[in-house]
């Protein structure tokens, strides 16, 4: 396979990146090439090719009017040319946009070969991959890095939203890194601008360190007491990474002074970035804040620094037991929470994006209102203070920061890419199988080989029904091997998804003006509020579901609740902790059966499966009807108390086992199972 990257802003090259150089040469660069080089490493393709746009600025680095140039076997960057040659920031290169497509279509046409998937980065790349698609049928995945909606920013830029938008619906996969990216900043883009969309966590890049001592040198001429902790920040000079809070925050502590040294890296000080109003301001705020008679000999704020000399501040911040500080009003990622957990750096982490999922995940630090002095201060002596939890957090943080790995990203992108690459419109099939994922298809290993080898053998129309939302639906079903569904119905049954005629998936719109006819959202999360919910994360709550914990009892005073309120909605309790609240006319079973209809396929061919309370409606939809159901050996809930009877199957094997122990019962899935297999399963 050929893969083609498309990223046209900053100063891209590669083995040495020259970050902060410009407004534009951040942690995206990094990615890209961290991403490409995992791919270019991989048996299965045969070359990577990087395209961005070629400027002739000596200041920057000869190597940017260079229109080829080869970085490793099976990988190289190609720089497009244009009339305009000199170098652009990201507001001056929207106009030259028009001439970049061209320039790029020029370059497919006289191609010996041209790429099989092309990944643009920015909605300014996506209008070249998309006017290459039109042209040739290259198929395109898009990941947007930073959304014009996610940033607080007083000004909205229409053209660029409306870019991002098109680029959101039109790709054919949206590689996105973290849950909050996902599934809060794209859903602001409109309910079907997620139907593409894939959460795939990036890997961590180190930059090499210097000689040993060589961070502390950089600081010598600043700091009186360099082994004191190091409180750490490292980020372009721009509002929304909040360099000043930071600031502030130490200037007005005499806590944190008497504790730590404060050292910010906020890009290269340099003419080119100079030139930025924003971050000509930003760093003029931060002289104004540190450059004080009181804080001499204790902060830093180095003009220029190398790679090697972050690598080199990552250790000497952990040696000293100090702290690394993003305190972004939005992050959409945050490649530097990686970094320093690779090195054994505890953080202080904006509880806004990215940061809080890595967090989460590593458990390598504390999270906090990026806005909130006192709950940063607080969390930055906390971790000074308790040097059990300081090591605590270290040692989280080198441990679990291998789940983030660059060879991983590849092997999931490989398979977005040869799912995009062969998308064909649903073919007709005997039969339709929908299915809950957790626990129902999920939980043992080797039954769940053996329902993917069903699929690709009889080749059903598969649909899964799940909790889930449909990026974690698409990365848990990845993780365990599974089968990517044709037939998506996600966010217990509020969200259909469906191929359209060139087999891409795209959100069922009538079903969603159904459940928009009968639901009043702010009523009902007024009652839920009036109630006392105990909610999940932000990041569970839907445009049709409203999400919380609580038990069977809870759930059904909740029931009563909603009926005084006159808030028009349904309860699912499930596991015995967790409730949804949704429309009335959403739900499993009724979501299955409107696939089912828009799809052609009669409900005697229809079955279903599952095993928790989430699944009941959809399991009763079948119980005296046309369909059939299957309730897993390992169902919960009570579910074989509530159900009973009907055209219901009571495995008694669990997880895939018992969905394809229904399947052989119904005669849709002969021999489907070995028999030493099944005894596991049993």
């Amino acid at each position: 396979m050929y893969i083609c990257h498309i990223a046209l802003g900053g100063c891209l090259t590669a083995p040495t990146v020259n970050y902060g150089v410009t407004e534009d040469t951040g942690g995206h660069i990094a990615y890209i090439l961290g991403a490409a080089r995992a791919q270019a490493a991989r048996g299965d393709v045969d070359a990577v090719q990087i395209v961005t746009r070629a400027f002739d600025e000596p200041s920057l680095g000869a190597v940017h009017a260079q229109t080829d140039q080869q970085v490793s076997r099976g990988l190289s960057i190609r720089r497009l040319w244009t009339a305009q040659r000199g170098y652009l920031s990201k507001e001056k290169l929207a106009a030259e946009i028009p001439a970049l497509v061209e320039a790029f279509l020029a370059d497919l046409t006289q191609a010996t070969r041209r790429p099989d998937v092309i990944h643009a980065h920015f909605s300014d790349a996506a209008q070249l991959a998309l006017a290459a698609r039109e042209r040739f049928g290259i198929p395109v995945i898009y990941t947007p890095h930073s959304l014009a909606l996610s940033k607080s920013s007083a000004t909205v830029d229409a053209a660029r939203i409306e870019a991002e938008r098109r680029a959101l619906v039109e790709a054919d996969a949206v590689v996105l890194s973290s849950r909050d990216e996902a599934e809060v900043q794209v859903a602001a883009y409109g309910a079907d601008a997620q139907a593409r969309v894939h959460r795939v966590s990036p890997g961590v890049s180190l930059r090499r360190p210097a000689q040993n001592g060589a961070g502390r040198a950089l600081l010598a001429r600043s700091l009186c007491e360099p082994d004191r902790p190091m409180l750490l920040a490292l980020a372009r000079p721009v509002a929304r990474k909040n360099l000043a809070r930071l600031a502030q925050v130490y200037a007005d502590s005499p806590d944190l002074q008497a504790r730590a040294n404060l050292v910010i890296l906020a890009g290269q000080h340099g003419d080119a970035l100079q030139a930025n109003p924003e971050a000509r301001a930003e760093l003029g705020k931060l002289r104004d804040i540190l450059e004080t008679p009181n804080l001499r000999g204790k902060v830093a704020l180095p003009p220029q620094h190398t790679q090697a000399d972050v690598a080199a501040l990552y250790e000497a911040a952990r040696q000293t037991g100090g702290v690394f500080v993003n305190l972004a009003l939005h992050e959409p990622f945050g490649l530097t929470m990686l970094e320093a957990a690779a090195h054994g750096l505890p953080v202080v982490a904006t509880q806004e994006g990215g940061p809080a999922d890595i967090v989460a995940d590593l458990g390598h630090g504390i999270c906090v209102p990026p806005s909130d002095a006192q709950a940063i201060k607080a969390a930055l002596l906390k971790l000074l203070d308790d040097r059990a939890l300081w090591v605590e957090a270290s040692a989280a943080g080198q441990a679990h920061v291998g789940r983030y790995d660059w060879s991983k990203w590849a092997e999931e992108v490989q398979l977005i890419c040869e799912d995009i690459r062969n998308a064909a419109p649903l073919a007709a099939a005997p039969v339709m199988l929908a299915s809950d994922i957790d626990n129902t298809l999920t939980g043992c290993v080797p039954s769940a080989a053996l329902f993917n080898t069903w699929v690709a053998r009889d080749r059903p129309v598969f649909a899964v029904a799940t909790g889930r939302s449909l990026p974690e639906a698409r990365r848990i079903l990845r993780e365990w091997n599974l089968p990517m569904p044709r037939v998506f119905i996600t966010s217990v049954g509020t969200e259909v998804y469906l191929p359209d005629a060139q087999g891409r998936l795209c959100l069922d719109a009538r079903f969603a003006r159904k459940l928009d006819a009968g639901w009043a959202r702010d009523r009902v999360e007024r009652a839920l509020e009036d109630f006392g919910f105990n909610w999940q994360a932000r990041v569970e709550q839907r445009r049709w579901k409203l999400s919380g914990f609580g038990d069977m009892r809870t759930a059904r005073r909740l029931e009563r609740h909603l009926a005084r309120c006159g808030a028009a909605a349904q309860i699912v309790a499930s596991h015995d902790r967790l409730i949804d609240v949704l429309p009335l006319a959403a739900g499993k079973g009724a979501a299955v059966c409107a696939a089912a209809r828009r799809l052609g396929m009669p409900m005697d061919r229809v079955v279903v499966a599952g095993d928790s309370g989430n699944d009941f409606d959809m399991l009763q939809a079948v119980k005296h009807g046309p369909g059939r159901g299957i309730l897993v050996g390992n169902a919960m809930d009570g579910l074989r108390e509530r159900l009973g009877g009907g055209r219901l199957y009571y495995a008694r094997a669990s997880h895939a086992a018992g969905v394809l122990e229904g399947l052989e019962t119904f005669g849709l899935a002969p021999n489907a199972m070995e028999p030493p297999v099944k005894m596991v399963a049993q």
